[in-house]
């Protein structure tokens, strides 16, 4: 038993059963013992790779994007480059190397700003962008005013939800509480929760047992930034694993070394994330700003062009290198990968024509 567990077993033992999102929270962000708080997860090292870690070609692609919604945005100086939970830095890294090469107006007009908490990551992101001289926030409300464009890779799967299981009383918050065998186990409350009145009507009527997942968290995040879209002027990108039609399911998932393991075992140790539902973060967004997607990683790649940049970056390569430029296209592109399970959406400003990457 860990430090943390030690920790959320007592507040257990003082104050009762704690919700998801609350173990979420503390396994997650924890100043001391908080899995983000206390490593770098990413990597072969670590527990997990995202797309920019697999390849050049997913930043430099996000950069191009960037450029032309400053260019349909008028050109502003300056403008916010903004990123939400950038890892090690490296998707920004390969953005601005793109970016000045094909637009250096805009290079010249943006500035660079990170929403981070983990010491960590802060570290390895000075080292990454140091010649950028980024700034480091802890959440959207210092983020400065002005025009902005807004990434979020990888973001929202990790802010905490919660959990709502169907019952014979209605639809009850799932708690983890100390079982009659000493261990951290989840059980269901006994009266309905008052945040059911949030869940799509998709899922209202799932079967007895059902279990549904709500994020609040990530929903307030998106309203903020749909509002800023249209406010002070921008556009945000949304990527991320999860679906396009709110469903029932378990999606709580805690990740270590490459595996997936229980989910409240060593709290702290482990990545835990969810998947996110597109559609309700949609349906937050639609009253602020103009929602384009939804669609596959794969799909968005494809049309933002990344065979040709393969292609490109195939020329004169040894057979080795190209079999792993091969791969890496694979991985982000294909269903089988990530090309199907990963969404993209973008908020922007209402009206105007489609965005790249999200053409009908």
């Amino acid at each position: 038993m860990n430090s943390l567990e030690r920790m959320i077993r007592a507040e257990i033992a003082a104050h009762g059963p704690i919700d998801v999102a609350a173990f979420m929270a503390r396994a997650l962000g924890d100043p001391e013992h908080g899995y983000y708080r206390t490593r770098d997860p990413l990597g072969a090292r670590g527990d997990f790779i995202t797309a920019p870690e697999i390849s050049q070609m997913f930043g430099e692609l996000i950069g191009l994007w960037c450029a032309e919604m400053w260019r349909r945005l008028g050109a502003p100086r300056p403008i916010h480059l903004i990123e939400l939970g950038p890892g090690r830095g490296t998707l920004l890294r390969d953005a601005l190397r793109a970016i000045a090469q094909a637009a250096p107006g805009f290079r010249a007009a943006l500035d660079v700003h990170l929403i981070e908490t983990s010491p960590v990551l802060r570290t390895a992101q000075a080292a990454c962008l140091g010649d950028a001289a980024p700034t480091w926030h802890d959440g959207l409300a210092s983020l400065p005013d002005g025009p902005a464009l807004i990434i979020a890779n990888e973001f929202l799967d990790a802010l905490p939800i919660h959990q709502l299981v169907r019952t014979a009383a209605g639809w009850c918050e799932r708690r983890v509480m100390v079982d009659a065998t000493d261990r951290l186990a989840f059980a269901a409350a006994a009266a309905p929760s008052p945040l059911a009145a949030a869940l799509a009507p998709e899922v209202v009527g799932a079967p007895l047992g059902s279990i549904a997942e709500l994020a609040p968290a990530a929903r307030d995040v998106v309203a903020t930034v749909a509002r800023r879209c249209t406010g002070a002027g921008g556009t945000a990108l949304l990527i991320d694993y999860g679906h396009v039609v709110s469903a029932p399911g378990d999606t709580l998932q805690a990740v270590r070394g490459h595996r997936t393991q229980a989910v409240l075992d060593a709290p702290g140790e482990a990545d835990l994330t969810a998947h996110v539902d597109f559609a309700a973060l949609a349906r937050v967004a639609a009253p602020h700003a103009a929602v384009h997607g939804p669609v596959t990683q794969g799909v968005f790649l494809r049309r933002l062009g990344i065979e040709a940049r393969a292609e490109a970056l195939l020329r004169g390569k040894p057979a080795g290198v190209a079999a792993g430029i091969r791969a890496a296209l694979a991985r982000l592109v294909e269903p089988g990968q990530m090309g199907q399970l990963f969404k993209v959406m973008a908020l922007g400003a209402p009206g105007g024509r489609p965005l790249p990457g999200f053409e009908p």
